[in-house]
């Protein structure tokens, strides 16, 4: 079961990585969420996941997620990564809209995950914000 648990989880990332809006949705629970520990704020609902996907892609059109280490635990799966790009177009948050910087970052990260029935009930990202920040200049 770990195994599938983070082939699952290795899937979800490529379809990030793909910026596959509808892949990415279908990944989740239908009341899955996604919670970004740095901004904060909880995504909800086809709507509010499949945008994460767009926002991301739309401010750094070269995201990557560089994993580096996988902990799984039953239906709970731990990852390390990093993530890089380059801020070139406006990201957007809750808290308001960041212009491009053309800064590249490359930020430590730990994402947790909670599946229920190979899909993703669960997903916290504990990006390191105040990294980000400082690497796109904005601290």
């Amino acid at each position: 079961m770990s195994l599938e648990n983070e082939k699952i989880i290795r899937n979800a990332y490529q379809v990030a990585e793909e910026q596959d809006v509808a892949g990415w949705i279908a990944a989740f629970t239908e009341d899955g969420t996604f919670t970004d520990m740095s901004v904060p704020f909880t995504y909800r609902g086809a709507d509010q996941l499949g945008k994460t996907v767009e926002t991301y892609a739309r401010a750094f059109p070269d995201m990557h997620r560089e994993l580096e280490r996988f902990y799984v635990t039953g239906d709970v799966v731990i990852v390390q990564l990093r993530l890089q790009g380059t801020h070139l177009g406006p990201l957007e948050l809750p808290s308001g809209t960041v212009p491009p910087t053309g800064r590249r970052m490359d930020a430590p990260c730990c994402d947790v995950f909670e599946l229920v029935d190979g899909k993703i009930k669960r997903f916290d990202c504990y990006a390191e914000g105040s990294v980000i920040a400082t690497q796109l200049g904005l601290a």
